[in-house]
């Protein structure tokens, strides 16, 4: 199989691995798009910045579905959505002032917490 097919084929695994785990777990296909992007050659930042590009259009999409099918009230996810915002813009201001090696350590201390708070419960 040429490069070029390898990328493609793997795109599609990737993308649908991204879609399923988002759709099951709220946004964790972002932290799957984050390894995805790595392994397709990003470096840290861009994997992290190209992730939350992937994951919005998809959050979005899992989102209606959820809300037209009744298994979400708007009600109870619209206090968090003001301070969610908030919290997107600053992020996005503080990753441009952190180094790649220091954004993947604490992205590496984060997975490791969620896994450890996930199993503890």
């Amino acid at each position: 199989m040429k490069a070029k097919g390898k990328r493609n084929l793997s795109t599609v695994i990737y993308g649908l691995l991204i879609g399923t785990v988002n759709g099951l777990l709220g946004s964790g296909g972002g932290i799957v798009a984050v390894l995805a992007l790595k392994r397709m050659g990003f470096d840290q930042k861009s994997a992290q910045q190209n992730a939350v590009a992937i994951i919005l259009p998809i959050t979005v999409f899992s989102a209606a579905l959820y809300l037209m099918r009744g298994n979400v009230m708007l009600s109870d996810a619209l206090p968090y959505i003001p301070t969610g915002i908030l919290g997107a813009i600053i992020g996005s201001f503080i990753i441009k002032k952190i180094s790649p090696k220091v954004l993947r350590v604490a992205f590496g201390i984060f997975m490791v917490y969620a896994g450890i708070r996930l199993l503890m419960r």
